[in-house]
């Protein structure tokens, strides 16, 4: 007889920073509530809402006065420098030789104020672009932190599974243990032939060659766990016995997803975007004010002198760069509302396929309850007639089987049906835990 085969899907992971260690048994709150503190994936996220609030700081400050200070130390033999640095020192004299004012040296202190009264409303499109990036910074934070819930409680629960099937293969290993001593009794009082005995040997080996690759499997579920919720790998995850799980409302309503919501927050800075690229091709006017000092040691002059105005700027032809810009513009919010369109029909299957996958594994549930009570049974009784003497090994060790599968398929069922409705609660934007 073939020996049974149990998968149970895993990931590659690698470890996280140390974090102290649990000292109370993980509930799945408990557990959410951890992995949104201290996972690298929920501090990256918070990491990128900060990078948002940073482009909105640079987005909004075209809109306050900009001040500049300079300062410099020259020398020259040039005329005509040498000549604009007397007459800014205010130390010109008649004597001076105009073609030939000799060296002259000249420290330069400058301040100067800009303010745009007019750009053909860039800035305050960029603004608003800028807010609109960072609402769509916070629903992908919501969205990234939906997704880490939603992997907490798969890996919550595939612990559980892992251990569910554990339990029913030590129980496996200890009914062929019993049936082996007693074949071997039977044996022994010439009541049994020899291969009837080999036949239990060879299936309890099986059995903790399965057992060995399950509790394998256990182990690396945990770690799973414990990387999701950024804790060391090595530690030892105890799961609460009380934890009463997820539950669904009577009425499952859709909510608005945070895709969403990030996405419909792109599509209006896109929409700005598009009114910033227009208004490069408005002209801009600016307010300026400067006020600059002037002192030379080698003519012992100094002076003072400010300057005041608006300069309008136009580009009359630019080769076509502006008009190419609006249209990238406009490309780029098309391409964001039909990707509004297409993410909708993705969450709208997403909710669907939920729904069913939910329905399937409540209904494999309700299944799977008679269905070890059904196996338990016939192991009793097959168990019994094997000991009085009335039925072969083969036909034990097939009672057997059938009853660590039908275990191992109620452990799934269980972990299952909770995934499901974690995957259902996620698709349907409601939180993780009621």
């Amino acid at each position: 007889m073939r020996p049974l085969r149990f998968f149970f899907p895993l990931l590659v992971l690698s470890g996280p920073p140390p974090i102290a260690a649990q000292d109370t048994p993980w509930t799945l709150a408990a557990a959410v509530a951890e992995a949104r503190a201290h996972s690298p994936e929920a501090r990256m996220a918070a990491a990128r809402i900060e990078r948002a609030a940073a482009l909105l700081g640079q987005a909004a400050s075209p809109r306050l006065p900009q001040v500049k200070l300079t300062a410099g130390y020259t020398q020259t033999n040039n005329p005509m420098m040498a000549f604009g640095a007397i007459l800014n020192q205010g130390a010109f004299s008649p004597t001076i030789d105009f073609n030939h004012p000799g060296q002259t040296d000249n420290f330069n202190l400058t301040g100067t104020i800009a303010y745009p009264l007019y750009n053909g409303g860039r800035t305050a499109a960029g603004l608003a672009a800028a807010e609109s990036g960072a609402t769509a910074s916070v629903h992908d934070r919501d969205a990234t932190l939906a997704q880490l819930d939603l992997a907490v409680a798969r890996a919550y629960y595939g612990i559980r599974q892992t251990r569910a099937g554990l339990t029913a293969l030590d129980a496996a290993v200890a009914s062929y243990d019993e049936s082996l001593r007693v074949a071997r009794l039977r044996f022994d009082a010439g009541q049994l032939l020899r291969s009837e005995v080999l036949n239990l040997e060879v299936q309890l080996a099986e059995t903790r060659e399965q057992q060995l690759a399950t509790r394998h499997q256990a182990a690396l579920a945990a770690r799973q766990f414990l990387f999701l919720l950024g804790q060391p790998i090595n530690e030892t995850v105890a799961l609460s016995e009380n934890d009463a799980g997820l539950s669904l409302p009577d009425a499952l309503a859709p909510t608005a997803r945070p895709e969403r919501l990030a996405h419909a927050a792109r599509i209006a800075a896109a929409e700005q975007q598009l009114v910033v690229a227009r208004g490069s091709q408005s002209p801009g006017v600016n307010a300026f004010a400067s006020y600059q000092l002037d002192h030379g040691w080698r003519r012992d002059g100094s002076g003072d002198s400010w300057m005041a105005g608006v300069q309008a700027e136009w580009h009359v032809y630019d080769g076509q760069a502006g008009a190419s810009r609006v249209r990238e513009a406009r490309a780029r919010l098309d391409e964001a509302k039909a990707g509004l369109d297409q993410l909708q029909l993705a969450l709208d299957l997403e909710l669907e396929q939920a729904r069913l996958a939910h329905q399937l594994a409540v209904e494999q549930l309700a299944v799977t309850a008679s269905l070890v009570e059904q196996a338990e049974e016939a192991a009793r009784i097959s168990r019994a007639r094997f000991e009085a003497g009335g039925l072969l090994s083969t036909e034990l060790i097939g009672a057997e089987t059938r009853l660590t599968s039908a275990r191992f398929r109620r452990a799934v069922a269980i972990a299952a049906e909770q995934v499901a409705a974690a995957q259902l609660r996620h698709a349907a934007g409601l939180p993780l835990l009621p």
